[in-house]
Formats: structure tokens, sequence, C-alpha cells
């Protein structure tokens, strides 16, 4: 029996469909695949494309095999683009050059800058554990999120990374992007990534000068 259903998932796999992408949301990475003719719509993820020559969109014509994953649905693999007929000559999109930067070794470096100025009193009393707990908590966020991508699960909005960064957990968000390699080549990402640190250091730097106080 198992070696029959072994047989019939390899034959399956073999075969070749023709289809047209839909509801393909482009900052998660994943969709689906209308076959032509109709049928089972089957999930499809960014990283089942065998030459990534154009960014995937709704209505693209595909070209793929199938495969049932451990819940029994119908997931699209080996897939290739059926519409392009000429070869893409247009240069891939460079990268931001924060995809460049030393991640973890900014953000450790940011921590130890943060502990030192705490210890020499500085900054705020609460500056440090608060920085720390938020580092934590965004060092887990991201490690979560890459990990969603990878398996075309739920992603956490972009905004929950901004706002923990923004609290002061961009030290932490930097080590998670530097140890995971996440987010670091989205450039719409990067420049609000940066805002939430320009605007948290300069409110440490308001409170530690007292030209900005808490409300009691």
């Amino acid at each position: 029996m198992f070696a029959l259903q072994w047989r019939q998932q390899t034959r399956a796999s073999s075969m070749r469909y023709q289809g047209r992408l839909q509801d393909w949301n482009d900052d998660k990475g994943f969709g689906f695949v209308i076959p032509n003719g109709g049928g089972d719509r089957a999930f499809v993820h960014i990283k089942a494309f065998e030459q990534r020559t154009q960014r995937p969109t709704d209505g693209m014509l595909i070209s793929y095999a199938l495969r049932r994953d451990e819940r029994g649905r119908f997931n699209a693999i080996a897939v290739r683009s059926a519409s392009a007929t000429k070869t893409v000559t247009s240069k891939p999109k460079r990268p931001p050059f924060t995809a460049r930067l030393p991640h973890v070794l900014l953000g450790a470096c940011a921590l130890l800058c943060i502990l030192g100025l705490w210890i020499a009193k500085l900054i705020p009393e609460w500056t440090l554990p608060v920085i720390g707990g938020m580092s934590v908590l965004a060092l887990g966020f991201y490690l979560h999120d890459k990990g969603a991508a990878a398996r075309g699960e739920q992603r956490t909005p972009e905004n929950t990374l901004h706002l923990i960064s923004l609290l002061g957990g961009w030290p932490g968000a930097l080590i998670g992007q530097g140890l995971f390699r996440h987010k670091t080549s989205k450039s719409s990402f990067q420049a609000m990534f940066w805002l939430t640190v320009v605007l948290n250091v300069t409110a440490i730097w308001l409170l530690a000068s007292g030209r900005l106080s808490l409300p009691h």
C-alpha cells in the first residue's frame, strides 16, 4: 500500500501543469495557482521558483509540478515562468547598502555602548533594562518571522517589528537581521527601520539632557 502511494505521488510530481498565479502576496512571498482548464488550486511559495528572472505577480502564467504536503494539501513545486518567451536581459535590483552592513556587530556594539552610558549614569536608569528586554523580544520576533517565511505561514506585520525597534529593541533587531539574514535586502523596510533607530536615540538623548521629561 505504501509503495503504491509512493509511486502515485512520484508520478503526480513528475507531471507538469500550467496555470495562473492568484492572490499573490509579494511581501510574504506566497500565493496560489489556478490550473488552466479548472481544478484544485495549489499553494505557491517564492522559493519554489527554479529561476527568479522576474518578480511573481497576480495573473502570471507559470508551469509547475504538484506535491501534497503532510496535511494532504497541494503545493506547487519546480515552478517556472511560462509567459516569458524571451530571455530577460534587465539587470537584477541591487540590494540597499544596508544589506552589506555588519548587523550583528553593530547591534552588539550598540548594547555595549548603552551599557557603558548606563554605568556612567549618562542615561536614565530605566534605559538599560528597557532596551535589553525589548532587544530580546525583537530577536525572538525576527526568528519567528524568518521561520514563518520559510514555512509559508502567517508573517509578523512589519509595523510590529518597527514598533519594537522604536520602543528600544533596535539593537536586538540588528542582531536578528544579521543572524537570520532577514529583512536586510528590502529597501522600504530598512528605511523605516533606521528611522526608528534615529527616533529612539534622539528620544533617549533628549531625556538624558533634560530637554524632555516623561509625564508623571
